[in-house]
């Protein structure tokens, strides 16, 4: 078995002791400050302009009338940089229009070694008056990706709805995971909303991942907020100010232990690679109900994807992307491709009369396709497709 390296990656939110956040906001208020004013300076370009030159326009202004230290000016011209090429590449797919970017300040970012560094449990920040440094509380869980295994990137310092501010760690490390072209054990899985996912491997072994309870979680906040909403008291706002946030937090929870469970079904059945459907501009190509417009544009598919796909890598398996057109409606014995094929949840072929769950007739096409592309890319001489770029969330 042959390997290929690759760079893992994992953002590790470290709770910090601030018992006197006033520096620490005025910093975050100018690093925005900066931001807004180079956003301002792009969005009058009309265009995306590259981060070195770029920097040479607005540096001096940076410095001198706003009060940056050298490294923020640094990053506040890479991070609207970035944001504005992200921008540019929305307006071509012509998914938004060419605007200007406003930034809240919320966040600012550090780079390691240069305006952050980590001693024990404290952080040193640059700050506007010089480095300072701030506790931060060590959990048991974290302790793996502090020990000198994991080299730091450039990271977050967030301030979070609760005022308080959380130190975002970005934490990367070599790992070596399958040749996707020496692989013989795949597993495709299919994502829904019934069950959050299914899976299903190269010798037809299968499993279903929480059936429903995503759907049960989303239908229960919607329905309470549409009633608190309805009654427009001043304690019903309230409520919704404490419940907001709770359902996100709720479905990141539920996809971590989802995408633990897949990748762990994954170790035990000595699966090579994992096939995951490519579902993006899927909310922009389907046409639902408005009954199912609020569980189908809160499914979080792209969270549980990057989350199985780093937790994959880890344990050394590889990951890749396939196009999911008509997986729930091919039948996998004798590959007619008809609508009349699945009615609801039950898989039919109208032709040969093989009959299965729908969501388990997709995840066994998925797989089907995964060991179809790793013979491309063998014929094609190539050793491994290339990573799936992950938007910055």
């Amino acid at each position: 078995m042959k390997w290929t390296s690759v760079l893992a990656t994992k953002t590790i939110i470290l709770k910090m002791d601030c018992p006197d956040p006033d520096l620490l906001d005025r910093t975050v208020r100018t690093y925005t400050e900066g931001m807004n004013y180079v956003s301002a300076v792009v969005y009058n370009l009309g265009k995306p302009k590259g981060s070195a030159a770029l920097q040479k326009d607005v540096y001096p202004t940076l410095r001198e009338q706003i009060g940056l230290k050298s490294q923020m000016s640094c990053n506040v011209v890479r991070q609207v940089a970035g944001t504005y090429r992200t921008l540019q590449v929305q307006v071509r797919a012509k998914k938004t229009e060419w605007q200007q970017i406003t930034y809240a300040p919320t966040s600012m970012t550090f780079s390691f070694g240069r305006d952050f560094s980590l001693d024990g449990d404290e952080i040193g920040l640059t700050t506007l008056e010089g480095r300072r440094k701030y506790r931060f509380f060590r959990y048991p869980h974290m302790e793996q990706y502090l020990d000198g295994s994991w080299k730091f990137g450039a990271s977050k310092l967030v301030k979070h709805q609760d005022g308080r501010y959380y130190f975002h760690l970005c934490c990367e490390r070599e790992t070596e995971t399958r040749e996707v072209t020496k692989s013989s054990t795949f597993m495709g899985v299919d994502l829904g909303q019934n069950f959050l996912a299914v899976a299903s491997t190269t010798d037809k072994k299968c499993r279903f991942f929480c059936g429903g309870k995503a759907k049960d979680l989303r239908n229960v906040y919607s329905t309470m907020r549409k009633r608190l909403q309805s009654k427009g008291t001043r304690s019903a706002k309230r409520m919704l100010k404490h419940l907001s946030g709770r359902e996100r937090r709720l479905m990141t929870d539920m996809n971590h232990r989802v995408s633990k469970e897949i990748v762990s079904f994954a170790v035990q059945k000595n699966v090579d690679v994992i096939g995951l459907e490519d579902l993006s501009g899927i909310r922009d190509r389907t046409k639902i109900s408005k009954v199912r417009r609020y569980t189908h544009h809160s499914w979080a598919f792209f969270e549980l994807q990057t989350f199985i796909e780093y937790k994959a890598r880890e344990k050394g398996i590889s990951t890749i992307y396939l196009d999911p057109a008509y997986a729930s409606q091919t039948c996998p014995r004798c590959n007619h491709i008809s609508k009349n094929n699945r009615n609801g949840r039950s898989f039919v072929c109208e032709c040969c009369g093989h009959s299965l769950h729908a969501d388990l007739i997709g995840a066994q096409n998925i797989e089907s396709r995964a060991r179809t592309y790793r013979y491309t890319l063998e014929v094609q001489g190539c050793s491994q497709p290339p990573i799936r770029e992950l938007l910055t969330r």
